[in-house]
């Protein structure tokens, strides 16, 4: 029995070292500066783990910065856009309030006027004192 013992233990043992042969070896890190700087170089992993928050830090503040610069393009855009439109709108009343000028004319008012029936006195106008009493009534 006993020698059936130790064949079985030989035999699982002889498994377990098939296991382990058959099981993937680890891939190798290659060779590069980066990972010489990271292992052997001057950041060691716990350096690293203690920099985390400061990394993270200076991250934060290149998004803001990121975003402000395309905060600062969007609102030269938008000022770009109003400053077309005030000069659009200045052209605008500009040629509003020569159309009017024009319309308000002497020659023009008679002409629109003559389509209602009212004419413009050829006589000129008269004007009408009047004569103060002697007894302030």
């Amino acid at each position: 029995m006993t020698n059936r013992l130790r064949t079985e233990i030989q035999e699982e043992e002889a498994e377990k070292q098939l296991i382990v042969e058959e099981m993937p070896k680890q891939k190798e890190i290659p060779d590069n500066f980066l990972t010489q700087f990271l292992s052997k170089g001057f950041v060691t992993s716990e350096e690293a783990a203690n920099a985390l928050p400061f990394v993270l830090y200076v991250a934060l503040l290149c998004m803001i910065y990121i975003a402000n610069g395309h905060l600062a393009t969007k609102t030269m855009r938008d000022i770009d856009k109003l400053n077309k439109e005030v000069k659009e709108l200045t052209w605008d009343y500009k040629s509003a309030k020569a159309e009017l000028a024009y319309k308000s004319t002497l020659t023009e008012i008679v002409k629109r006027t003559d389509t209602l029936g009212i004419h413009a006195p050829v006589e000129p106008p008269q004007k009408i004192t009047i004569k103060e009493a002697p007894d302030g009534n």
